[in-house]
This record gives structure tokens, sequence and C-alpha cells, in this order.
């Protein structure tokens, strides 16, 4: 996206005419990701009955850019890359930030009070006052994909990284979620790592013979395991690591042990954090039996390939909560997200007639 200046990506509202008294105002919806992030403008009036949505969604704009996880890029390129798309989602809508009625963003890296915080000070300063802000983990925009805006339930978001959110009764609960440092095994980042360190202890001794050897240099057009050291740390991004997945997978279906291995402890880490996020909400209810829905998201988790990561995972939740059900998402997480900031603003315009 276009770099900007001194407030320059702003200049556009100078010319903007938003018809508030004809769109009733907008509502933006924020997905922020390691990888991209995805701002959304969906008009308010046509979103503030409590009749069905309509279908589909009328979404005036989507802006998309670069990554905002502060953790990996820093604080002043995730929030430039923030103001950016929103920017550009405004511009792209005709309507400029007096037009907002209420922003949700949802992005990774957000993992405590000061996190949120910081986010929450740089929109206090961006937007006008009358605007209502909510910022919260890109887990709560997955959640709010499947379940159209409600908080209820679980998510599990295995892609690049892998985390388990889950909410009931106002009540929030997370695990996993670290990075790769402090062990999303379960993720893709994590089994793209245990494949090339397999590849490695078999090329010097220390682990058996692996299929995923021959794969995984013909995939990168390199020649020698010994040259996967200068691949790995010319760029150790996490979506660049990650992308080996479908190799891994690949070499699991057609029998390779190590690669079968792998793939099974991914499913049993994602499984713990999907169950430890049940356990500590009670969302079996006593017995483990009550009914309650699990909105998987992220690529680790689609159904391309005979060997099935998000059907395993969902196995192993089921042997211990049989009433747990999956949802794929309705829409993306960035509409998620907007969804939620209608929901939101809704109940707190409920509680104040």
């Amino acid at each position: 996206m276009t770099k900007y200046k001194n407030g320059e990506i702003w200049n556009f509202e100078r010319e903007a005419r938003g018809d508030i008294s004809k769109n009733g105002g907008l509502i933006l919806g924020v997905d922020g990701g390691a990888t991209s992030t995805v701002c959304v403008c969906l008009p308010l009036i046509l979103l503030s009955s409590d009749s069905n949505l309509p279908d589909p969604l009328p979404i005036i704009s989507r802006a998309i850019g670069g990554c905002s996880n502060h953790n990996s890029v820093g604080e002043a390129a995730a929030r430039d890359t923030l103001e950016q798309v929103i920017a550009e989602a405004l511009l792209k809508s005709g309507s400029t930030r007096d037009d907002v009625r209420a922003i949700c963003l949802g992005v990774s890296g957000v993992n405590e009070p000061r996190d949120q915080e910081r986010v929450l000070n740089w929109l206090r300063h961006t937007f006008p006052s009358i605007v209502k802000l909510y910022v919260h983990n890109d887990a709560i925009a997955a959640l709010a994909s499947g379940t159209m805006g409600k908080l209820h339930g679980c998510v599990l978001i295995a892609g690049t990284g892998s985390i388990s959110y889950g909410f009931k009764e106002g009540k929030e609960v997370r695990a996993g979620g670290g990075g790769p440092v402090l062990g999303d095994w379960g993720s893709g980042y994590g089994i793209a790592a245990q494949a090339l360190t397999a590849v490695m202890r078999a090329h010097d001794g220390r682990g058996p013979w692996t299929m995923l050897t021959t794969s995984i240099l013909q995939t990168l057009g390199l020649s020698s395991p010994d040259e996967l050291i200068g691949w790995t740390y010319a760029d150790p991004s996490w979506a660049r690591i990650a992308a080996l997945v479908p190799v891994v997978v690949s070499c699991a279906e057609a029998g390779d042990e190590i690669a079968n291995k792998i793939l099974v402890e991914a499913v049993e880490e994602l499984a713990a954090c999907v169950k430890t996020v049940v356990q500590r909400l009670h969302l079996g209810g006593e017995d483990g039996r009550c009914s309650f829905p699990i909105v998987m998201v992220g690529g680790v988790l689609q159904a391309n390939k005979t060997w099935d990561i998000g059907k395993e995972v969902m196995n192993c939740i089921c042997q211990s909560y049989p009433g747990a059900y999956p949802i794929k998402p309705k829409v993306e997480p960035a509409v998620g997200a907007a969804l939620l900031a209608r929901n939101l603003l809704a109940k707190e315009s409920e509680g104040k007639s």
C-alpha cells in the first residue's frame, strides 16, 4: 500500500461527501493478522433491526494491507498498516471518519490489557469521540465470523499461528497463541518447523530417513539439506515457513511415518488447546455433553486433503465433549468484527433506553 506521512493519508476527506442521512452511518470491521490486515465498511441502517441479516450482507467497501501484529513488525509499522487499510476502506466507500458510528478491531498481538489500551489510545486520537471503539485479539473476529457477531462458544485458529478462544456469559478464556518461540506447535509454522527439523536430523544421522527430505528440497528448488540452513535464516518469516504444510500433508498421505507423526502431534496440540478452553469455561456443562459451537478457522484446518487435520481435531475433542460441533466461518473475520461492533453498539443503545 502507499506510504503516507504528516497526516496525508486523510487528505481525501476534504473532497469526500458522506451522506449520513442516506446511509445512517457506517460500521467498520478490521481483521489484523500476522500475514494480512483487512478492513470492511458496512452500513449501520441496514444492520440495525432485530430481524435476520440480509443475505448477502451489504458490504460497501473492502481494503487489504500487510501485517499489523506489533510483535512481528513493531508498533509503528503495525499502526501504519491499520491506519492505511481503514483510510482506504473509507476512501473506497466515499465516506469519512465523521460517518463512522462504531469500529471493531480484531488484531493479532493484542494479548493483554496494555496491548488493547495502546490501540484504543491511537483510535481515540484518530476518530471523533462519538465513535464507539472496540479492540480485541483477532480470535474474536474469527469467532464472530462463524456466529455472525455473537460471543458464545469457542474458536480454533490454525493458520500460520494457532490459538483457541472461548466465551460464555461474558467470560473469556484463551489457550495457545504464544507464537513460535513459545510453542504454537499445532500451527502451520509449528508443523513446517518440525518437518524441517526432521530433514536436518535425517541428514546428519540423528533421526530416521524421511520422504520429507526429497519433497521439501524439490519444493524449494534446493539440492541438499545443508542449503536449508541458508534458506531458513535468509528470511525466517513465519508465513514463509508455514507454507510448507501441504508438503508435510502429502508425505503423510504417501505413508511417511515421520510426516504422519508430526500431523498426529499437531492434532493433539490443537485439540488440547480447545479442550482447555472448554473445561475452564464449562462450555460442555457438568457432564461434558452440552451443545456448543467450535468455529474452525485457518488453512491448516481446511479439508482439502485425505489427511483431514480439522476432522481429526474434532474427533479428538468429541471424545471428551460429545456436544461440540464444528462451524465453518459464514463470513470473513473482518465482517465478523463489524457484526460484533453492531451487536455491541445495539446492546449499549438498549441499555440507555
